[in-house]
């Protein structure tokens, strides 16, 4: 009796000390992140529908690339899911005049290479921002000369005018703050080999595949939850969702339409559904004819039945746009006439402008399934006043370099106004001093368009601003030098185990929170 309470016993303690092993075993860092088979799975796969253009934020200004780069960098101002700003690299900011702030730096943050983070580094991240023909005027605000270092945690940002929106475009993704010594030792190679302060350090970029992310222990505020991020380029939409059914990936961005349901019906998924930025547009080349006729434009706007692209297309994700601005952007004309379908209209203006025979047209768009179908619909309606076009789908990466250089006649894209405010989603696209990379594509200019967003840049009382956006936003409507399809929702599908996901606005979602349950 004696002997068997003391094998009791020990079994007790041996059985006390495995539990105890078992839990000094588990990472007090890291939620468990256990799949369902029991394996730990430390590894986030996300699918996204391009490849990412470049890993420098200067480079480019293209969402693919923009949601990658938001895990390496960091900004001095950080703008929420509810685009409220909040301290990023900059703990505190204080604005000494109408030109002038000045940012109290985080002190001990540190670049992926070691190197300290320093008010030098923002100097020469602004200043090499300023100078890019794709972001710089995302910064363009920011007068060179009145860059000033304090001290290695103190810088003061002038600007050229009073700039109400500062704040906000010093939170966009393309403010990202580099290190000078990383970016002048990697040279024209410095895409392939980024280094940020973010809480993910970059690995490997497979061209046309993936890119692979770790995490950075030494990250400043709380580390990541999975140690390594892989961003797969899966293209097509239909192909993104049969992965996230087999766990081919455990997060899906931009579920299409057509497949929410089938998101919705599994019971493995999850679908996050939320109001976005964004605003798809067909845009005209005003710079060539006959799109440099207003009439022209204004027929196609009414030939084009946008009510029944985003039934057919969006299957009611989203709704038509009256105008350039979704509602939830600050100084959106909310109360523009949609143009409608009018197909005598159409036929009226195409003869005032000599062009009741038609003619030819070519509309540009990228890999992407639902331009590609908008395409479709458009070049079948257009028929209808004897245009006959011809649908090109090119490469992302060229796609963006085409329509640039202004190698379109029609050309199908959105735009995604990620700061929450019409200076961003109207000065890039339609003011004269942004023809191509910086955004305005259809090469079209107003003179009282360009006055407009200009005083309201420099004007500080957000009543007078919001005036002078309605203003140009009815006469950009009226001069249509785009199609204004389509506002948008933000549609991701993650796998049931994945938890800490949240979206953002903007579409450039955070993944240093998101963990397996």
């Amino acid at each position: 009796m004696r002997k068997n309470k003391k094998l009791l016993t020990l079994l007790s303690m041996m059985l006390v000390l495995v539990l105890v092993a078992v839990g000094c075993g588990t990472s007090t860092e890291t939620p468990d992140t256990g799949d369902a088979t029991g394996e730990v799975k430390d590894t986030l796969i996300v699918g996204q529908g391009a490849d990412v253009v470049s890993l420098d934020p200067h480079a480019t200004n293209d969402q693919p690339s923009s949601r990658v780069s938001k895990q390496i960098y960091n900004t001095l101002v950080n703008q929420n899911e509810a685009m409220e700003l909040e301290p990023g690299l900059a703990e505190s900011w204080e604005k000494i005049d109408d030109l002038t702030w000045e940012f109290k730096l985080r002190q001990g943050v540190k670049f992926h290479n070691g190197e300290d983070f320093t008010a030098n580094d923002v100097k020469f991240t602004l200043l090499r921002a300023l100078e890019s023909a794709k972001i710089g005027h995302i910064v363009g605000a920011i007068n060179p000369e009145g860059i000033e270092v304090v001290d290695n945690h103190t810088i003061k940002i002038a600007t050229n005018e009073p700039f109400a929106p500062l704040l906000a475009h010093l939170a966009h993704t393309a403010a990202g703050m580099l290190n000078e010594k990383a970016v002048t030792e990697g040279g024209e190679n410095y895409a392939q080999n980024p280094v940020g302060t973010g809480p993910f350090k970059f690995q490997e970029w497979k061209t046309g595949e993936s890119v692979t992310l770790t995490r950075n222990d030494d990250y400043f505020a709380d580390k990541a939850k999975v140690k390594t991020v892989v961003f797969r380029n899966i293209t097509e939409n239909t192909a993104r969702v049969i992965e996230l059914e087999t766990g081919g990936i455990d997060i899906a961005y931009d579920i299409p339409p057509t497949e929410v349901s089938r998101v919705e019906e599994d019971q493995n998924l999850v679908l996050l559904r939320d109001e976005s930025l964004s605003t798809a547009y067909i845009g005209f080349n005003a710079g060539k004819e006959p799109y440099n006729d207003v009439r022209v434009r204004q027929a196609i706007n009414y030939a084009i039945d946008t009510d029944s692209i985003v039934e057919a297309v969006y299957q009611g994700v989203g709704k038509a746009a009256k105008g350039p601005l979704g509602t939830n952007v600050f100084g959106a004309h909310t109360d523009l006439e949609q143009y409608g379908y009018n197909l005598e209209k159409a036929k009226e203006l195409m003869k005032e402008a000599g062009y009741e025979n038609g003619f030819k047209a070519t509309i540009m768009t990228n890999e992407n399934q639902q331009r590609m179908d908008i395409a479709e619909i458009v070049q079948n309606q257009l028929r209808d006043i004897n245009i006959e076009t011809e649908v090109q789908v090119v490469e992302w990466g060229t796609y963006l370099d085409e329509t640039a250089a202004g190698k379109h006649d029609m050309f199908i894209l959105g735009w995604t106004t990620v700061t929450g405010d019409a200076d961003y989603g109207l000065y890039a696209l339609f003011h004269s001093s942004q023809f191509g990379d910086a955004g305005n594509r259809t090469f079209w200019s107003n003179d009282k368009v360009d006055e407009l967003l200009d005083a309201a840049r420099v004007e500080a009382d957000p009543a007078k601003r919001a005036e002078y956006y309605s203003e140009a936003q009815e006469i950009i409507r009226e001069e249509a030098p785009w199609v204004f399809t389509y506002n948008g929702e933000n549609l991701a599908g993650t796998r049931k185990n994945v938890k800490g996901f949240k979206q953002h606005p903007a579409g450039h979602h955070k993944l240093v929170s998101v963990y397996f349950e």
